[in-house]
């Protein structure tokens, strides 16, 4: 049996949703997502719904066997796991931005944000010294209030940004959702982690395919 932990959450609809393309039994996800823990026996597969956080320490100590979870935070945390799979999942930016006209670095530059570990490590390869201020929700009131110069966070369509007068001046990187596997796992149970690999990027490819074509 595959245990495989799912971000709740934005990606958790369009993770089910490709799923059962694939041909994967996800009703009871459905009907009651509320369960932390659902078993598919008929699948061979268990699922663990977690907070997207938690879904790389799930998979790094071998709680789950893989998991479904954002680049931004595989990029944050750094975890000993392997990223199989591009999802296509969810995408987003992550980005730098500020107030209009603040493009250029004060020689004390501070930074708010909710991925302090992703935004020194971009500053640190541009050579810029920078004060990163970690904050838990609403990074975009830290210009605002004068406790930053600019922010690093998650951007989609950019209307936050827009209604607190701020815009979009670098983009770190691009997100979308990532399958990543326990290394243990991988070697143990490779067989079966290899075939739904091969199912989910075979109608990856449809799906590219079709847009193409529409």
């Amino acid at each position: 049996m595959l245990t495989v932990a799912l971000s709740k959450g934005r990606i958790l609809d369009e993770t089910v949703d490709l799923f059962e393309r694939c041909g994967i039994n996800c009703e009871n996800i459905r009907n009651d997502n509320r369960k932390l823990i659902i078993t598919n026996p008929e699948e061979g597969m268990k699922f663990i719904l977690a907070k997207p956080f938690d879904v790389p320490t799930y998979v790094e100590h071998g709680v789950a066997d893989l998991g479904v979870v954002g680049k931004d935070i595989l990029l944050e945390q750094e975890k000993d796991v392997y990223e199989l799979l591009d999802l296509g999942l969810g995408y987003c930016r992550l980005v730098v931005a500020g107030p209009r006209g603040k493009k250029g670095y004060p020689r004390h530059l501070k930074i708010a944000t909710k991925f302090p570990r992703a935004a020194e490590k971009y500053y640190l390869e541009k050579g810029v010294e920078v004060e990163v201020i970690k904050l838990h929700g609403s990074v975009e009131l830290a210009p605002l209030l004068g406790l930053s110069d600019k922010i690093v966070d998650i951007v989609s369509t950019g209307n936050t940004l827009r209604q607190n007068n701020l815009i979009e001046l670098e983009t770190i990187s691009e997100i979308t959702a990532r399958l990543i596997a326990n290394r243990v796992s991988f070697r143990l149970k490779g067989e079966s982690i290899n075939k739904l690999v091969e199912i989910l990027e075979k109608n990856l490819e449809g799906n590219k395919k079709d847009d193409k074509n529409n």
